[in-house]
């Protein structure tokens, strides 16, 4: 921004603001006010804003009370916005009235001042770009169509590439059987692509998950207005701007069937945190299971070998680190502590207002985002290319005791802790112990020991 300013006015009396600045007076008064995160809302929630006010200024178009040329106006200043242009001109920090008011107004002031600039046609930032709304309204349905559009365009997406690369892993590690794991301990064997087959149904769960609660994310308070009577908006205002922001975005948006709950609550919003939280879980888990399986590449699991992408250390030369799970790691921490956050912010509701909004709208907001590209990175970077070491997964599989499990219901619990006890302390195999503390043969042993058959479930067949 220019160091020049000029001198504005509002209700409140004058001040300046720099001379290439598109805001007005409220925009400058909330920048003087708010200096402390230096931290402005998302530009996908600005632009979701500026979604907000194009399906409002057409139906109030619709509605006969706003001319054609002023509703074309805003609507090209709308698009402008929309298409990334101007976003500098939104710097209100996100701490700061928690109804929104101060980015609403920012909004109204530089769509009003983009409207003339673009088209030549005036528009006042209330009585225009304002009619029929109020911040109360206008701020959570922003929320609401933000979070739609980051869940359709940007997360399910990143979540079903995911797990089409882990199915594309399953089919072709269907043969590698592995050690088990439970308490990070030896347990029964696996094949590989059960462990991946877990995953993605954790995913396919997350999915199920969000898109249940994708169908209230699109419900919208718009249309209540400053408490949720509807004062001052004709009683079909906000059916229109729904239908109106589903024919610009494509996508399905319909009004709340209480407008009242969407101005003082946010449990949609708060819901939708919870399943990114649940999200965040599973990416978590399988990161974990990842740079376990990874560890070594000589003193840990080394069941896999990650794609090398960088340089591990700045002393140790040659080390390679697992970076992609540390990655989805510490964003699944975030987005923990961001359902925190939203979950204080959600519980207030003080009668007929939410008074946290910006700070629920940054932190969903950021989940969504987040989650999403850590999904697309771990798919491509980590699960998509990484290799196994069949010969460390053998020697470890081959002296594992806890293979005799597979024979509890021949030699009985006792006779199998006492042959997996000797296994243990002889560092054999626990098919040369059976064969010694059993009076089984070494075909029928074999059979019941087989790694691949004891994946399959149910009691071991033998011929």
């Amino acid at each position: 921004m220019s160091n020049t300013t000029r001198q504005v006015q509002d209700s409140m009396g004058t001040l300046q603001v720099p001379v290439d600045a598109l805001y007005g007076a409220q925009t400058q008064r909330a920048i003087n006010n708010f200096p402390i995160s230096g931290t402005p809302l998302p530009d996908s929630f600005i632009k979701a804003v500026s979604y907000v006010k194009f399906a409002c200024s057409e139906a109030n178009k619709e509605l006969g009370l706003m001319s054609d040329d002023k509703a074309e106006a805003i609507q090209t200043a709308a698009k402008a916005v929309i298409h990334g242009e101007y976003l500098e001109q939104f710097p209100i920090d996100v701490f700061q009235t928690g109804s929104g008011t101060s980015t609403n107004m920012n909004a109204n002031e530089v769509l009003a001042t983009l409207a003339e600039k673009l088209t030549g046609t005036a528009v006042h930032p209330n009585d225009d770009l304002n009619m029929s709304q109020s911040s109360n309204d206008v701020i959570p349905t922003a929320i609401h169509v933000a979070a739609s559009i980051a869940l359709e365009e940007q997360l399910l997406p990143a979540l079903r590439h995911l797990c089409d690369i882990i199915k594309d892993r399953e089919e072709e590690l269907k043969d590698v059987v592995k050690t088990g794991r439970t308490h990070l301990m030896d347990a029964m064997p696996v094949r590989m692509s059960q462990e991946l087959r877990a995953w993605r149904a954790q995913l396919e769960d997350n999915i199920a998950r969000l898109q249940d609660t994708q169908k209230r994310i699109q419900k919208l308070p718009i249309g209540g207005t400053a408490v949720g009577t509807g004062i001052n908006a004709d009683p079909q205002f906000g059916p229109l701007t729904c239908a109106n922001l589903a024919t610009i975005t494509a996508m399905h948006f319909e009004p709340m069937g209480n407008l009242f709950i969407g101005l003082s609550s946010q449990d949609t919003a708060l819901e939708l945190s919870g399943q990114l939280n649940v999200l965040a879980a599973s990416l978590m888990k399988i990161a974990n299971d990842l740079r376990w399986m990874n560890s070594g590449p000589l003193a840990g699991l080394g069941e896999i070998q990650l794609p090398a992408l960088q340089p591990g250390s700045s002393i140790m030369p040659g080390k390679v680190n697992p970076v992609i799970p540390e990655s989805v790691c510490m964003v699944a921490a975030q987005i923990m502590g961001n359902h925190t956050a939203i979950t204080v912010g959600a519980q207030a509701g003080n009668f007929q207002l939410n008074v946290m909004l910006p700070m629920i709208a940054l932190n969903l907001l950021q989940s969504l985002e987040i989650a999403a590209n850590a999904s697309t990175q771990l798919a491509d970077l980590a699960i998509k290319g990484f290799t196994v070491n069949e010969k460390n997964i053998l020697n470890a599989l081959e002296v594992n005791p806890i293979l005799v499990t597979a024979l509890n219901t021949v030699v009985g619990y006792e006779k199998g802790a006492a042959i997996a006890k000797e296994a243990y302390a002889s560092g054999r195999p626990v098919l040369e112990v059976a064969l010694e503390m059993t009076d089984m043969d070494e075909a029928t042993l074999k059979q019941y020991l087989n790694p691949a058959l004891l994946t399959e479930g149910g009691n071991p067949k033998v011929d």
